[in-house]
């Protein structure tokens, strides 16, 4: 079997003829709000805005959810990605706090709207499990006990513990709840359908060149036309060309996903409970999932952002790694093969939260960036942050995301 390197298989497994063909922009016309960005987050907002009853327009550069939102692992998890005692050093004790029951209630808000609106993407409730090793049980324990002395819900495995549930080696586990699995891409043209009912007005290959703003309006400049407006939502994941003041906050950086081919029964029976999604503490982290048709999808092995030139080799050269490590922790796999090999490219923040809400440099934008690495949660994080922004309610907790944190 050969390998597919550099294609998403929840994109590329989508019937062609059930993909919707949105429009190009054309014209000029207003808007209550205008969404660039038509990943989860952008299509999750537009969803939210519309539901506001908000005269709501989204714009995308190419098409809706083939970026970084169907290049995912396809996990909804209920922990926004840095260690809670990093961001307690960097924040405070409370903010942390915040952070993390914020992501964690953004995963069941989530779960809860897709199921509400029937939207089939293979949804899965499961728990996480992350493992150490000898080397990493210390670290994993003081963040065991920070997330306990905070309140947090979560739980600790011993060895013997870890060997029964998921079948490997491991000197400690931390469980958490409230995750689930999911097919990314799927999600957004779902709820891209489920805002176009509610009246949104959504648009493809409609790149946005500029932003213009006075005291009163904004007018966003795409390549067909101009829509004029007092709340633009940036959702592009880390920021464009056109915010360069914004840029140094982020780094690009690039993950790596694979696909197995289907996993035979009898080595199923040897990986463990396959209703959770499994971790590690290294640097960079692992995670671990199964499909509904019994593939195992493994992430990890971030990198900076790679120059195009090399990006095939290096896709090539992060595929075999990523399947000698999933090797290291289950040799019964030996001989499984890739059948996916992909990319995904995020923008990294110095602590690893997104920033999500207005900055005082750029008049009627909100900003949703950053983040994304392995999870999606924030889409729906940054949908309720944004749409309580343009709705003039804005909770104080969300300054926790905010540019001056």
């Amino acid at each position: 079997m050969r390998t597919r390197y550099g294609i998403s298989p929840w994109i590329r497994d989508f019937p062609a003829s059930r993909r919707p063909e949105l429009p190009r922009f054309r014209g000029d016309r207003a808007a209550d709000v205008v969404i660039v960005g038509g990943g989860l987050t952008g299509c999750a907002t537009a969803y939210a805005c519309a539901a506001a009853g908000l005269g709501t327009v989204l714009l995308d550069a190419e098409r809706l959810g083939c970026g970084s939102t169907g290049r995912s692992a396809g996990l909804l998890a209920p922990e926004p990605g840095p260690a809670f005692r990093d961001v307690a050093a960097a924040h405070g004790l409370r903010a942390a706090r915040i952070a993390f029951e914020t992501w964690r209630r953004g995963a069941l808000d989530g779960a809860a709207l897709l199921r509400r609106l029937g939207i089939r993407c293979d949804l899965q409730p499961c728990d996480t499990i992350v493992v150490a090793g000898r080397d990493e049980e210390k670290r994993l324990r003081r963040e065991l006990a920070a997330r306990r002395e905070a309140g947090l819900d979560v739980t600790s495995l011993g060895a013997r513990q870890v060997a029964t549930l998921m079948g490997l080696e491991a000197a400690a586990a931390l469980r958490s709840r409230s995750s689930f699995t999911l097919d990314p891409y799927r999600a957004c043209l779902g709820l891209a359908s489920a805002a176009a009912r509610r009246g949104a007005e959504l648009f493809e290959r409609s790149r946005v060149r500029q932003v213009r703003f006075t005291r009163r309006y904004a007018d966003v400049l795409a390549e067909g036309g101009t829509i004029r407006t007092r709340a633009v939502v940036v959702a592009t994941g880390s920021a464009t060309s056109e915010f360069k003041a914004l840029r140094r906050h982020f780094r690009r950086r690039e993950t790596y996903v694979v696909m197995t081919e289907p996993v035979p029964a009898a080595v199923r029976r040897q990986l463990g409970d396959r209703a959770f999604i499994l971790g590690d503490v290294r640097v960079p982290p692992h995670r671990v999932r199964w499909t509904r048709d019994d593939r195992l999808v493994v992430a990890g092995a971030d990198q900076n952002e790679t120059p195009p030139r090399t990006r095939n080799a290096l896709l090539v050269q992060r595929t075999g790694q990523l399947m000698y490590e999933l090797l290291t922790m289950y040799p019964a796999i030996s001989g499984l093969q890739p059948e996916y090999g992909w990319e995904a490219s995020y923008g990294d923040t110095a602590d690893g939260l997104l920033y999500i809400g207005a900055h005082r440099n750029f008049p009627f934008h909100l900003f949703a960036l950053g983040g994304g690495r392995d999870s999606v949660t924030g889409a729906f994080v940054a949908a309720r942050i944004v749409v309580r922004a343009v709705q003039g309610a804005p909770d104080k907790a969300d300054q926790v995301f905010g540019w001056n944190r």
